[in-house]
């Protein structure tokens, strides 16, 4: 539950999840109530008081984890106008220097993409969106009865580290933005698990194509492996970690034909007592098509991709009555 009374969110980060974010709290009801959005995030929604949102980057436009498709969506909203601070967007040094080595052509685009926000006249839309870059959240500014009433922002400038990435610095120069309500979207980090390699810098499991390997001897550790964020960082979109899946999931089988895996001490057959013994609430791949066919029914009905079922006990329900 958030309290959307507030007419000016900040959302700290420059990723697709901070992009979406703000995109949902820039869109019109009318807009969302052709989607799948849950039915009580619209409702809540329709009362929303919230008319400016910031997105605030901690390094420059050409650092930035969203993908073009994300940002350009965003000149696109109905409900809502787009705006750049033109100082932030005009790439560093560094950055001119980045991106004139890269052949990435996303990259370039993505920077037009945002180019084409500065000095974009506005269209009267009801709500503000503001991209901002070289910004870090260094203290949130309460009221007198404990909610947040702004963020205070210092302006950073970038540096290259030691292995050759650009990193953003703080400067002396400080700002203060208005804001009721600041939401967190800057990303992931691994936990160890015991008994398993940890990359504590990386905050990765090491491997080698998925196999977990032993930071002193250098070898693949037999039946351990990795996918996902935890093998690589928190980076890529779900195009990335389906191949990457993929590629852990042939060192598994290539293991078992060899006998390098040892075999496993649970078998299929005993994963379904395992679990439901552990948690009795679960939900079998065969229940979920009844229940994605139920919500897609339903959304047919309203005029909506599909109508989503978001507790246990709604879930529950629905799957007896089919």
């Amino acid at each position: 539950a958030f309290d959307l009374s507030v007419e000016r969110v900040a959302v700290v980060g420059v990723g697709n999840v901070a992009v979406d974010v703000a995109r949902i709290l820039c869109r019109l009801p009318e807009e969302l109530a052709a989607t799948d959005v849950a039915d009580h995030a619209l409702d809540a929604l329709r009362e929303s008081r919230v008319r400016e949102v910031y997105i605030l980057g901690r390094r420059g436009p050409a650092q930035a984890a969203f993908t073009n498709a994300e940002v350009r969506e965003l000149g696109a909203l109905a409900g809502s106008d787009v705006d750049v601070v033109s100082e932030e967007i005009d790439l560093d040094p560094l950055s001119q220097e980045e991106v004139a080595r890269s052949d990435d052509r996303a990259l370039r685009r993505k920077l037009e993409i945002l180019r084409g926000f500065v000095g974009r006249p506005s269209a009267g839309r009801p709500r503000k969106l503001v991209l901002r870059f070289l910004v870090s959240p260094v203290e949130l500014i309460g009221d007198d009865r404990g909610y947040v009433s702004a963020i205070r922002l210092v302006r950073n400038g970038l540096y290259r580290d030691e292995r050759g990435s650009l990193r953003a610095k703080p400067t002396d120069r400080t700002e203060v933005l208005p804001v009721g309500m600041v939401f967190r979207s800057v990303g992931y980090r691994g936990v160890p698990v015991p008994g398993v390699p940890f990359d504590d810098r990386a905050g990765c499991i090491p491997t080698v194509a998925g196999r977990v390997r032993d930071p002193e001897t250098g070898r693949s550790l037999p039946g351990l492996y990795a996918a996902g964020w935890i093998k690589r960082g928190p980076t890529g979109v779900i195009g990335t970690n389906k191949p990457d899946a993929a590629e852990t999931a042939e060192c598994i089988a290539v293991d078992l034909r060899s006998g390098a895996a040892p075999e496993p001490a649970l078998h299929a057959g005993a994963l379904g007592p395992l679990l439901t013994g552990r948690q009795p609430r679960v939900l079998t791949f065969a229940d979920w098509r009844r229940l994605d066919a139920i919500e897609v029914e339903r959304g047919r009905t309203a005029g909506r991709p599909r109508v989503k079922l978001v507790t246990f006990d709604e879930i529950a329900r629905a799957l007896a009555e089919r």
